[in-house]
């Protein structure tokens, strides 16, 4: 039902998303750190190596940017109706971010075999449940701001910074759980693969694209979605 008590509600919705992702992360890290624990591994390197997963990444900036937007509502002057640039921009990046993440892992890594720390139910709030909420917020969430063209190039930043951090650090880390002598998040990103650098190229190349394109598609529906509700095409809730 579209009533004034709907940024009350959505806000209320989005403090439990928030609650629900954090609790995925948390729950499938205690689990990490307990079975480093329980076979011996380097627990420094493990923590590491749990935080340098873009899944985790993106799902943290989900949570952070949602719970940013509720207290800003619930804090905000009264007049004002749309969230502030920071907010907006932190909310269009995760929706960025876990919208890839859901894609890349529905399409590519699903059928790999999972590692002997794997939470299921934590595994598919990371990477189902959160990418479907952001991209259903950018749609319904009644308080977005309109961004302007160039948010996809902040946006594009974080991604490619995480890939340097990866490709550079991956040749330096000892992987704590096969005792080999480098570590990559995922598969596309090991240059020791059967495809080597070409094909890591490959999909650092087809990353980049993909981001800066749905990043591009993010700021764009939710320019058109203020400018829809401020022409009256799009009734308030």
């Amino acid at each position: 039902m579209r009533t004034r008590t709907w940024p009350t509600v959505w806000s209320v919705i989005r403090l439990v998303a928030a609650a629900v992702i954090t609790t995925a992360v948390v729950g499938q890290f205690i689990t990490t750190i307990r079975t480093a624990i329980a076979n011996d591994r380097d627990i420094p390197t493990t923590i590491a190596n749990f935080f340098s997963f873009f899944t985790i990444l993106s799902n943290l900036a989900g949570a952070l940017a949602l719970l940013a937007a509720v207290i800003w509502f619930f804090m905000r002057p009264s007049h004002e109706t749309r969230e502030p640039a920071g907010v907006a921009v932190a909310l269009a990046a995760a929706t960025t971010y876990l919208f890839i993440t859901g894609v890349v892992y529905n399409l590519l890594l699903r059928g790999y075999p999972t590692a002997d720390d794997h939470v299921a139910w934590a595994n598919e709030i990371v990477h189902v449940v959160a990418p479907l909420f952001l991209l259903i917020d950018l749609f319904v969430a009644p308080t977005r701001r309109a961004l302007p063209r160039r948010s996809a190039l902040v946006i594009l930043a974080v991604p490619i910074i995480w890939i340097a951090y990866t490709l550079l650090r991956g040749p330096l880390v000892v992987n704590p759980t096969t005792g080999v002598a480098f570590w990559y998040p995922y598969p596309f990103l090991n240059p020791n693969g059967v495809n080597g650098w070409g094909g890591v190229i490959a999909y650092v190349i087809g990353i980049a694209l993909t981001f800066a394109i749905v990043a591009s598609i993010v700021v764009w529906v939710g320019r058109r979605r203020v400018l829809a509700l401020s022409s009256g095409t799009i009734p308030a809730r």
